[in-house]
């Protein structure tokens, strides 16, 4: 890389791949609290990290249903962010927007959040994680590209 100095710390971090995934159903979208990890009590949809060779949808499905127990469906490509608002975290961070498909959701994870909840859009609960308020403006407006956050 031209022009771009790495010091001795960089060289040691790493950037991770994360998928976002914004459930409607009923025009209300699917959150809970965050336990544990960064993003500690904020408000979160479900999503996790992308597995080496797994695509974005089945990352997608996997972490609801391993985190909610629902399926999803009508999975789309949202938006891309590049997120570094975490200190010591730097995430390529892939947001999709699925439809509810069936279940009820239930808290499968105690120890990575509380119980899950439908939201309206237009009135989400504070503090929000970090790529939550980015989503819900792609979804509205179809900008698809934050270069920081």
């Amino acid at each position: 890389m031209a022009g771009h100095k790495v010091n001795k710390d960089q060289k040691q971090k790493i950037i991770k791949a994360g998928v976002g995934v914004l459930i409607f159903k009923n025009g209300k979208i699917l959150l809970h609290k965050r336990f544990g990890a960064h993003g500690e009590g904020e408000y979160a949809s479900p999503g996790g990290h992308l597995e080496f060779g797994e695509s974005i949808i089945n990352c997608a499905k996997r972490e609801t249903g391993e985190e909610a127990g629902i399926k999803i469906k009508n999975i789309k490509f949202l938006c891309f962010m590049n997120l570094t608002h975490y200190l010591g975290k730097h995430y390529a961070h892939i947001n999709v927007v699925a439809d509810w498909a069936s279940g009820d959701p239930k808290n499968l994870e105690p120890h990575a959040g509380g119980d899950w909840g439908w939201f309206d859009p237009s009135d989400l609960p504070k503090p929000r994680f970090a790529t939550l308020d980015n989503a819900v403006l792609a979804y509205k407006t179809g900008k698809n590209f934050f270069d920081s956050r």
